[in-house]
């Protein structure tokens, strides 16, 4: 790692899977705008759907979802009618046309902790109640160790045909440190179940920066991933954060590799895919030539929630869950992150939304400056501002914010052209808080940029 590198490699920077991000959403927010902008949605307005699923089997130590190991499968199931209830109490303010869902992604937690009864009951209420895109995405985030061929055929059925799985690190001495231990063997089986029952997408989630891993496990683990042939591979750096997530106290951080060794294994991880065929694309995404981002990225259509990379390019996220995110042409809305208040306001035939932000139009002319630098690595600030009503030189003192990283070489300027060489994508996000207005340095507010 060259030394220009470190002082920005060491950076607290938002991750911009939103702009603003959801450190700026409002704690007071009301529940009644976000139904007020539900039923302001355009008729003709194209919908995606995330569903929040808080539960696992076991509780990994890397985690920072929002996420437990329930005592009893029966509080998994009134989690369910709750949340069936709120799809339906949505869907009854809801005005626009049925059938204009064009991706729904169930998210976690591992959402296979339900059982096939209650996810198709879930499915269903989204159907009926917003209409389902034939052919459209429906997509769930799984672990591989829950996974049978006859469960594979039943996902199917429901409608399923995306699927991502947990994988972090092969090699046992890893998956022991972190609580999570899955052969190669295991996930190969999962992996082959999925394509049997007819699911078209399987990505998997790598990490570097874990207990004990070293470049050769990072290198070994893609280069097993990529034997397996997953159609996308997603590559995240481990966020130690003990003082918020309680139970990564596990983790000894004596035993955590230092900011130097993650810059290694991210670029090994990188070049191992790459010589093994997977575009890199954007800030952490692998994909085969055949999926649908890469052809995204190619042709500059690629978008980023906050699932990440998507080709979903909705009007409108509609978001069902505790702690669930969702996004409106006005704004942001998250539901209460503690299930008993979130549960609560349903049932008073509430919006359970206690967190958001109404956004500015210079909110959403920068959110597409940075969401283009994100995806494109190369963005055009004056044009978009432009095309948004704004001067474009609002946007001249970004090459003197971004003068250390010019000369690092992390940040180009070319004209108006701000961009970021392939080779330096790590440090995406810290280019993009150049253009941030609400971004302030505190220290364990965000992730470090490597």
């Amino acid at each position: 790692m060259d030394s220009k590198l470190l002082p920005f490699a060491m950076q607290d920077v938002p991750r911009y899977t939103s702009y603003p991000t959801a450190v700026q959403f409002q704690p007071d927010f009301q529940g009644k705008t976000a139904d007020d902008w539900l039923v302001s949605l355009d008729p003709d307005a194209s919908l995606s759907v995330y569903l929040h699923i808080p539960f696992c089997q076991q509780l990994c130590w890397y985690c920072g979802c929002h996420t437990s190991v329930p005592n009893s499968y029966d509080r998994a199931a009134r989690y369910v009618d709750y949340l069936v209830r709120d799809i339906r109490r949505s869907a009854a303010l809801f005005g626009g046309k049925k059938g204009k869902v064009k991706h729904l992604h169930f998210g976690g937690g591992t959402p296979t902790y339900l059982d096939d009864m209650h996810i198709a009951e879930i499915v269903e209420a989204v159907d009926k109640g917003f209409g389902l895109e034939s052919g459209g995405e429906v997509a769930l985030e799984s672990d591989p160790r829950g996974l049978t061929k006859e469960r594979a055929r039943v996902l199917a059925g429901i409608g399923f045909n995306r699927i991502s799985f947990g994988v972090q690190d092969f090699a046992l001495p890893v998956q022991m440190k972190i609580n999570r231990l899955q052969t190669f063997g295991l996930v190969a089986a999962a992996n082959e179940f999925l394509r049997q029952a007819g699911f078209t997408s399987v990505n998997f989630d790598l990490m570097y920066g874990l207990p004990a891993q070293t470049v050769e496990s990072v290198a070994r683990t893609a280069q097993q991933a990529a034997e397996l042939q997953p159609d996308r591979i997603s590559v995240f750096g481990y966020a130690h954060v003990p003082w918020f997530k309680k139970h990564q106290k596990m983790i000894n951080d004596a035993e955590l590799p230092g900011v130097v060794d993650r810059y290694n294994q991210a670029t090994t991880i990188e070049a191992e895919l790459r010589s093994l065929g997977y575009a890199a694309i954007g800030l952490d995404h692998f994909a085969l030539a055949h999926d649908a981002l890469t052809q995204a990225a190619a042709n500059r259509t690629m978008r980023r929630n906050f699932q990440g990379y998507t080709t979903d390019v909705a009007d409108a996220l509609l978001s069902f869950g505790a702690s669930a995110i969702g996004e409106f042409p006005q704004g942001f809305v998250q539901s209460a992150r503690d299930t008993l208040e979130w549960s609560q306001k349903i049932d008073r035939n509430e919006s359970p939304v206690t967190r958001g932000l109404a956004t500015t139009p210079e909110d959403r002319m920068r959110s597409e400056v940075i969401e283009r630098l994100m995806c494109d690595l190369s963005v055009d600030p004056g044009k978009i501002a432009v095309r948004h009503g704004f001067d474009p030189g609002m946007f001249d003192d970004v090459p003197q914010k971004l003068e250390a990283a010019i000369v690092a070489g992390i940040a180009q300027v070319d004209g108006s052209r701000i961009s970021v060489p392939p080779k330096h994508r790590l440090f995406l996000r810290t280019v993009a808080a150049a253009f941030d207005t609400h971004f302030v340095a505190v220290p364990n507010r965000h992730a470090k940029a490597v």
